[in-house]
């Protein structure tokens, strides 16, 4: 005899969908509602035709375009480089502040010292520092570039948060699961590789995910240094034109590569979040 729901879980599942769709329409009008009320207040502003002529101008997006996706395709090669090195040297500092050996103490006290000078300093201080202060030392083999010197000034900031990040997922992994690695017979080498890490990297994915938002963002301040990236370029067609619309779309351009990474994220979290409650963790 196949399943019959109760008229109970039926009544139910009906109030669950007039209360699904109720706000669904709730949502949908207020957005409406508040989207016309933005629209008439920034429409009526009395500088809204300047600003059009000066954001919104189609002819200069057009002409802008091809200098500031040439531009970003820096931005993006920056962006790899930096966020492979930094997933590195971030797992190496973790790995560096949760050691417990005596031995490497120096290292443990380095990596500490590293993240707390890298995470208190502006990532604009730290790009100046780099991008004029190594070539100023006159070593033959420091790059000149200031796409490598501005790769480099990012690698050495985001280190140092990409750390913290795996550190405090390493830290959140059960001290239960280490002693049960030991007493099969694993090595701490052996335990912190398949037992610990595994584990911990999968806890801050969605951070991590963040942090590389959070670099791709930032990659467009390697202009300070005079690379012609995407908000360089645009700078360039805005001191031309004497028009804004470049730096609009540059910001397009940036938010077209950020949403999806975001609502990857988002979705990724949700469904952690899933896994935790089916497994009974929460």
């Amino acid at each position: 005899m196949s399943y019959q729901p109760s008229p109970l879980r039926l009544q139910r599942e009906a109030a669950r969908r007039r209360a699904s769709r109720r706000s669904s329409l709730i949502a949908v009008l207020s957005t409406i509602v508040i989207g016309t009320a933005l629209t008439i207040i920034v429409t009526g502003a009395p500088g809204f035709k300047a600003v059009r002529q000066s954001f919104f101008s189609w002819h200069y997006a057009k002409s802008a375009f091809p200098h500031v996706l040439s531009g970003l395709l820096i931005n993006l090669r920056v962006l790899v480089i930096a966020g492979f090195f930094v997933l590195i040297f971030g797992l190496l500092i973790a790995l560096a502040r949760t050691s417990r050996s005596p031995v490497l103490y120096p290292i443990r006290l380095l990596a500490t010292v590293y993240t707390d000078i890298f995470r208190g300093l502006p990532l604009l201080l730290v790009l100046l520092l780099v991008g004029f202060g190594l070539p100023g030392l006159g070593i033959s083999w420091i790059p000149g570039s200031v796409v490598v010197l501005g790769t480099v000034s990012l690698i050495l900031t985001y280190s140092a948060y990409v750390g913290e990040v795996i550190r405090a997922g390493i830290e959140a992994v059960h001290p239960a699961q280490r002693m049960a690695a030991r007493a099969l017979g694993l090595t701490q080498t052996q335990t912190q590789r398949y037992v610990v890490l595994p584990q911990a990297l999968r806890k801050v994915i969605p951070a991590l995910l963040n942090d590389l938002i959070s670099l791709q963002k930032d990659s467009g301040l390697i202009s300070v240094l005079g690379a012609i990236d995407a908000i360089r370029a645009a700078q360039i067609d805005t001191a031309q034109s004497f028009n804004f619309t470049p730096y609009l779309v540059a910001g397009a351009l940036f938010v077209s590569l950020t949403i999806p990474l975001t609502r990857f994220t988002d979705w990724l979290t949700r469904r952690q979040d899933l896994a935790r409650v089916q497994q009974g963790q929460w």
